[in-house]
């Protein structure tokens, strides 16, 4: 999903502007207080200035987004038609466990993962990306996935087939004629599409290792997803899915600023 490591960056501006304003407030401040009794001007540097403004902001923000919620944009359609390209989304951090930013060191153990949960990940093979998909399979699990149809410890899912899609999302991922589906997994309903108009190759059946899980995108078949590079380790888990916050697609024939898509993540 992103390529920025803007948590790091964060840190390094919470670390810079706090110890700036610690040094100077130790070492620096007093003396120009003194000069000022003695009449003589001593105004704080303006490096010092903006570090003491900027130093609690930073503080707040760092706290909220690793510990709390973190806000991502949805940059790709795989996950249709739950999310669409513009989504902006809030991902609930402490569900899974807190850990400490950049380090990602775990402080507590939250709850496991749980099927049809949508979940946010750094990606096993660059962990500077973060993806985004559903939790499909748990450790332990035996899953298998056949003429687009998954199967989960021998319970093949519940499918019901609603038509064409014909939804929001526009520009090359609009999408327009697929066939979405009602699916359930677990106790969790939700809409999944397939495109026949592409080949399908990724048959095939295997048991999830301990301490990982397989993830698919909704959008079955345009979706770079555990079919293809294997699971997720427990280590890299970001956070859970759990909202809409906005939607801007402000791509060439996007479909621009667009309120509706406010609220809880869609299911049915």
């Amino acid at each position: 999903m992103i390529d920025f490591d803007f948590e790091f960056f964060l840190v390094l501006a919470v670390v810079f502007s706090g110890l700036l304003w610690g040094i100077d407030s130790l070492f620096f401040a007093s003396k120009r207080r003194q000069h000022q009794g003695q009449g003589v001007a001593a105004r704080e540097p303006v490096l010092v200035e903006y570090a003491r403004s900027f130093f609690p902001v930073l503080l707040v923000v760092l706290l909220l987004r690793s510990f709390l919620y973190e806000p991502f944009r949805i940059p790709s359609g795989s996950m249709m038609p739950t999310l669409l390209v513009g989504d902006f989304i809030l991902v609930n951090k402490y569900d899974y466990g807190l850990r400490l930013p950049v380090l990602h060191t775990k402080l507590t153990e939250g709850e496991a993962p749980k099927r049809g949960d949508v979940m946010v990940f750094r990606f096993p093979e660059n962990e500077s990306l973060d993806f985004i998909k559903r939790v499909i399979g748990l450790p332990g699990d035996h899953i298998q996935y056949y003429n687009r149809r998954l199967t989960i410890n021998g319970k093949p899912l519940p499918v019901e087939y609603l038509g064409k899609y014909e939804g929001q999302g526009t520009g090359p991922d609009s999408m327009q004629g697929a066939e979405v589906y009602k699916e359930t997994i677990d106790t969790v309903t939700h809409l999944m599409m397939t495109d026949p108009k592409v080949p399908y190759s990724a048959d095939g059946e295997l048991v999830v290792p301990q301490g990982q899980y397989f993830v698919m995108g909704d959008n079955r078949d345009h979706s770079n997803d555990s079919r293809y590079w294997g699971f997720v380790p427990e280590k890299n888990l970001v956070g859970k899915a759990v909202g809409i916050w906005m939607h801007w697609d402000w791509r060439n024939g996007g479909s621009g600023l667009d309120l509706s898509r406010i609220g809880a993540l869609p299911t049915q």
